[in-house]
Parts: C-alpha cells; structure tokens; sequence
C-alpha cells in the first residue's frame, strides 16, 4: 500500500513509518520545504498548500502534524501556534485530497483526548460530548477541518491520542529521566486520571484503523486501564526501581507552564471502547507493562 505521512518525524510518526516500511508499504513523507527525495512531497500547513502530484496513488493518508503541546509554556501567542497548526493544516490537507481525481480511501487523523475536557473519576469513551477549555476547543475545530475530505467520501478516522508512554519524547519521555534520577513524584495531589498507551500498542493500533475499513469517526488510542497520577508514579518508582518522594504542587506547575498546567492537573479517564469491540489486542494493557516495553526496546518505544 502507497500511504502518505504528515509529521513523519514526531515521535508517532517516525514509529509509524518504520513500521509501514517493514512490512513492504511505500510511505510517502509530507515535508515543509521543497521534496528533495522520491519519498517526499511537499505541503505548507499554515498556508494550506500541498503538492498534490506526491499524493498520486496513495491508498491512505496519516495526518500526525501539530506543534507540540508541552513543548513550551502556554502563551497567547504559542497556544495560536497550537490551533493553527492544527486547524489550518487538516483543512489544506483535507482540501486537497477531496479535489484528487483519485483521491484516497482513508484520512486517519491524530487527534487527542483533549476533546473530552476534564472528566474528573468518570471513565468516557468515544460516545462521550466534547468538553470545555482551551485544548478540547482546539480538538472539536481540529476534527471539524477534516470535512471536506469526508464529504468527499473518504473514510475519515479521528485517532483520539493520550499519553504514549516513550523514552524518546512526548511527556513520557521527559519523565523518565527525572525518575531514573530518583527526582520523580507525582504532580499536584496525584488524583488525576491519566490515560495512557504504549508506543508499540499506539503504532499497533494506528496500523489496525488502516486495515479496519468499516471503523470511521473516533477511536480512542488509549490504554485499556487509564490510571491516576499517584498510580503512575508508583508504577515508574516500581520498575525503574527508584524512590518516588518528590511532588510538583500545582501553584508551581501553574507558574512554570502556564494556561498547560490546567491540563496537567486535569483527569481524563477515556477508554478505548471502539478498538476493544473491532477486536484489537493491547500487547501492554497495564501502565506497568507500558514502562517496560518503553524500557526494552532499543528504538525507543
């Protein structure tokens, strides 16, 4: 299969590409400069442009590009960077498959469990209302920019992300160091849900939504077993076998990350009720099992 990838160098998106590309698929990388490879075409999210010769004969499209959402402190200015990247890239993106005279037969779109708000002890899943706030707002404007591409008939799957558990980025991948380091613990009064998914079970099931040609609509990509902050915490401390004594209290989480601290110390208990019932088998269905995996594998996952 021919598929094209956005945000192809992100954490997800590399994983998901060597993956492709192991099993014999051609993956065709979006790419904000000129194409300098036969693999690569070019696409300029702010300004919706994509070259849409790169696309010919691609089956699916992957679309995993946005600025990062922990990546720095939540200003004004940069949480415009976090909608635009997002709003305005689906939109170009889905525009212009919906005008290819082949256009694909699927557009899986990374979103997230930010649409669910704060959910508090309540366990949601894909039947569940969008929430309130700055992150759930972005995630209903994110997913509505794909309608061209779904009135144009191509089967449109929103992939809502939690947390991937990774040594090598996302929020996870900042964790591990500082727990490694013994400087780990939880963060506000540790209460908070947190739903989180393996790297390997992330790529497994963004593999399975591509093979899934009756799934549409939301899926959420979460473990089966959300957990609460402390819960987490304890798991790092039991298998990387370190003391997990310090806590981050929230004024100081709010100082540090701004308007992003009100997500941080958030609860989303989302479960993943649309994968589990199309069939699909987690490999590391517990958080323990999650840091394991992250921990033994050599690419980093």
């Amino acid at each position: 299969m021919r598929i094209a990838v956005t945000g192809s160098t992100g954490l997800i998106g590399s994983a998901l590409t060597r993956s492709l590309r192991a099993e014999g698929h051609e993956v065709v990388r979006l790419v904000r400069r000129p194409a300098a490879a036969a693999d690569e075409a070019e696409w300029a999210p702010k300004r919706q442009y994509v070259d849409t010769a790169g696309l010919a004969g691609c089956e699916a499209v992957v679309h995993l590009a946005g600025a990062g959402v922990g990546d720095r402190r939540w200003t004004e200015a940069y949480k415009r960077e976090i909608r635009d990247s997002r709003v305005l890239g689906t939109t170009g993106l889905a525009k212009a498959l919906a005008g290819l005279d082949e256009p694909p037969h699927t557009l899986l779109v990374g979103t997230a469990v930010g649409y669910y708000g704060d959910t508090g002890d309540n366990a949601v899943d894909e039947s569940a209302p969008p929430g309130t706030g700055f992150l759930a707002d972005v995630c209903q404007e994110w997913e509505a920019a794909a309608a061209p591409a779904q009135e144009a008939g191509i089967r449109t799957v929103f992939g809502r992300t939690g947390l991937v558990v990774s040594r090598k980025g996302g929020a996870w991948g900042r964790l591990f160091p500082l727990f490694k380091l013994g400087l780990g613990g939880r963060m506000g009064n540790g209460r908070q849900y947190w739903s989180a998914i393996a790297l390997h079970d992330h790529i497994a099931a963004l593999r399975f939504l591509l093979e899934e040609s009756e799934l549409s609509g939301p899926v959420n990509l979460t473990g089966p077993e959300p957990v609460t902050n402390r819960e987490a915490t304890a798991a790092m401390g039991r298998v990387l076998h370190r003391p997990t004594l310090f806590t981050a209290p929230a004024p100081l989480l709010r100082l540090a990350l701004g308007d992003f601290a009100t997500d941080v110390l958030g609860s989303q208990r989302v479960l993943p009720s649309r994968l589990l019932d199309a069939g699909f088998t987690f490999a590391f269905p517990t958080i323990d099992e999650a840091i394991r995996s992250a921990l033994s594998d050599p690419a980093g996952s």
